[in-house]
């Protein structure tokens, strides 16, 4: 028996297609691509067994004429585990369009925000250089802003006692 090379180009060609899909901001794009990484996995376990057997039934054959079962065990409990996320991620894609009528993730402004950033190593970044709107939250030098809501609240609760000195009550109480 010859080996083939059609096997490994075909899983290669999923792989290739399902990461392309996952990096999609479509959330059905990134279904369809986690099914073809799931479908990829299995073809690549089961070329891995090696050649075809007889079954491993004690007696039924030799040792040496038997095929590995292990291969067999690992597709099975990855088609579960395939099923699982994609039964997860189709609830995902319901969710969102429900909420928004669109299955697409949209650009939030954080990701607008880290896109404009020069591009610097992170570790060459120190957070007092960089502009106030983006230093990390709950930087040593807070911003102005954020002694003010600090001011607001102890007026707004005082009187009210706090389980912990440093947080703010979350209730305003009866007044």
């Amino acid at each position: 028996m010859t080996p083939t090379v059609v096997l490994p180009v075909i899983i290669g060609g999923l792989y290739a297609a399902g990461v392309y899909l996952l990096l999609d901001r479509s959330l059905t794009r990134v279904l369809l691509g986690f099914l073809l990484l799931g479908n990829a996995t299995n073809l690549l376990l089961l070329a891995s067994g090696g050649p075809t057997g007889l079954a491993p039934i004690l007696g039924y054959a030799e040792p040496e004429e038997m095929s590995d079962p292990l291969p067999q065990a690992l597709i099975l409990t990855a088609i579960v585990i395939t099923f699982g996320i994609a039964a997860f991620l189709l609830a995902l894609i319901y969710r969102s369009w429900r909420l928004v009528r669109q299955e697409v993730v949209g650009v939030d402004e954080e990701d607008r925000r880290i896109a404009r950033r020069s591009s610097t190593d992170a570790d060459e970044i120190d957070p007092d250089d960089l502009a106030p709107e983006d230093r990390p939250a709950m930087h040593a030098d807070t911003l102005s802003e954020d002694q003010e809501v600090e001011r607001a609240l102890a007026r707004d609760y005082a009187g009210i006692p706090s389980d912990d000195v440093d947080l703010p009550p979350t209730r305003r109480g009866d007044r």
